[in-house]
């Protein structure tokens, strides 16, 4: 559908950027433009560039994986913590949900994906030797496997029980007993914080 009725060509390269982003449609894309289009030029010169900056600027934690404005995240950072205790998790989105349970006060590990051969996915591909390195070199008590209950999820949670097994490590998973969706990030706070509360050891399928 074409979303230049009078030709120009500055807008629809605008809502052709726009509707990329996931779950924005063209009609979406172009209500946006729109409005950007009224606001004042440093407004979206001040949004655009935070943007610019995000994507320049940002580092990942060299412990955890995760997103960072230096060498560490807030997380790892935070000596008030309990580093004795790793979550294993596919992504910062599922970080945010478990931290806005309030329930967890340990550290995470950001797998940043899962093991997936249908997509190309393999261990070598993901940072499970930086989580072992983490285990066998610090004072860790307790691995979480926090990871989607998919079939790719619970793959890379088996995948992980066999490497960690012989660190002489706690490895839990969150309740499964405890209804919950697949991705962490819609599950509701106060079920994600039970879950966690309520984590058991892991016992792999055979």
């Amino acid at each position: 559908m074409n979303f230049s009725p009078v030709g120009n060509k500055l807008l629809q390269d605008a809502v052709e950027q726009l509707s990329s982003l996931p779950g924005i449609g063209k009609k979406s894309a172009l209500r946006f433009a729109l409005y950007l289009l009224k606001q004042p030029v440093e407004n979206v010169e001040r949004f655009g560039n935070s943007i610019v900056s995000m994507r320049r600027e940002i580092k990942y934690c060299t412990e955890c994986n995760m997103i960072s404005d230096g060498p560490k995240c807030s997380v790892c950072a935070d000596q008030r913590r309990d580093h004795r205790t790793i979550c294993v998790v596919e992504s910062l989105r599922d970080v945010l949900s478990i931290e806005a349970t309030g329930e967890y006060r340990g550290v995470y590990h950001v797998l940043g994906g899962v093991i997936s051969p249908m997509d190309g996915i393999g261990p070598a591909d993901l940072p499970i030797d930086a989580l072992c390195r983490r285990v066998e070199g610090a004072r860790v008590d307790e691995v979480i496997l926090a990871l989607s209950t998919g079939m790719e999820g619970e793959t890379t949670s088996f995948y992980l029980y066999k490497v960690l097994s012989p660190m002489n490590v706690k490895i839990t998973t969150i309740a499964r007993g405890v209804a919950f969706g697949d991705d962490l990030e819609y599950t509701d706070q106060l079920t994600l914080g039970k879950s966690i509360a309520n984590r058991q050891i892991f016992s792999p399928e055979i």
